[in-house]
């Protein structure tokens, strides 16, 4: 989280179909409705009269998040989240945001006005009760911003894959600058790869977690025959990432390879790449922590020009 000097808090959200990010925190995107107060506590959001349960499972894709309520109520916890970083609860803030490359021109109006449709705004997150005062929302490109520190070094031919729970998003960034008609995005997310490897285990039933903690990691306490198992899908899954990527004209000889996104440790895990030439970004935060980045350098000039 940032903030102007006139107080105003900017929080970066990075919508995922499998994590909700924002620049210090993660929560997974499942979200359960109740009429009533649930049992059993937790990431629990009140919000006009109904209770919703956070963080278990992952949100079904869909190809226009302002579609439905869920990503929007997926944003006021990440605002309570991050302002509670600060012992914060009361804030006006301004959203920013991302959508995949490819939707940004003709989605990205319509996600702002789904954002701040509600300018004064209250609800009760994990018992304690927040007001926050939505100034605005800037949205940008998904998976850019996670390089944006690094587009010093993007001299030549650079390709960046960002690759999410529901969708890789490919672009091209051509001496520190990105190429705009050299923008792709694929319905090729990380739950494909799940989806996979949980059908190619054909005697039991495979829970998801499972599948995404040798995602993640690697390795999982289970047998060696369901891990040989679900190893070799996903490795098929990445060959799947490298000849998408080809598709678009990938030559390892020729550019660099940036992969971000929740999907770039299962390449680091299990694809076969040449590690001179290819750069995994880590921090799944990358991409949150750039929608603030940039968001703040514009409204600092406002600010400072108003």
């Amino acid at each position: 989280m940032k903030e102007l000097r006139n107080g105003i808090k900017i929080i970066g959200i990075d919508h995922g179909y499998g994590n909700i990010k924002t620049a210090s925190t993660v929560t997974p995107t499942g979200i359960t409705a109740y009429t009533t107060e649930p049992t059993f506590g937790g990431n629990i959001l009140f919000y006009d009269g109904m209770y919703y349960r956070i963080g278990e499972n992952h949100k079904p894709f869909i190809a226009d998040k302002s579609k439905d309520n869920d990503f929007y109520l997926f944003t006021l916890m990440a605002v309570a989240r991050e302002l509670s970083q600060q012992g914060i609860s009361e804030a006006e803030v301004h959203i920013a945001a991302g959508l995949p490359l490819t939707w940004v021109k003709t989605q990205r109006e319509d996600f702002r006005s789904y954002i701040t449709r509600n300018n004064d705004v209250r609800f009760v997150y994990k018992d304690k009760p927040y007001h926050i005062e939505i100034a605005g929302c800037l949205v940008y490109p998904q998976g850019y911003t996670a390089v944006i520190d690094r587009l010093s070094e993007m001299t030549g031919v650079n390709m960046l894959a960002d690759i999410g729970n529901g969708t890789m998003n490919v672009m091209y960034i051509n001496n520190k600058k990105p190429v705009e008609s050299k923008c792709y995005t694929e319905k090729l997310g990380v739950n494909q790869c799940v989806i996979a490897a949980k059908n190619a285990v054909m005697d039991v039933k495979i829970d998801d977690t499972i599948v995404e903690q040798v995602i993640r990691f690697g390795n999982a306490d289970i047998s060696e025959k369901y891990l040989n198992c679900i190893t070799e899908a996903v490795r098929e899954y990445c060959s799947e990432i490298f000849e998408t990527l080809r598709k678009y004209e990938y030559n390892p000889e020729l550019m660099r390879l940036y992969v971000t996104g929740g999907g770039g440790c299962l390449i680091k895990h299990f694809g076969e790449y040449d590690e001179k030439r290819v750069t995994i970004i880590d921090d799944i935060c990358a991409t949150a922590k750039g929608y603030e980045q940039l968001a703040y350098m514009t409204l600092r000039k406002r600010v400072d020009n108003a």
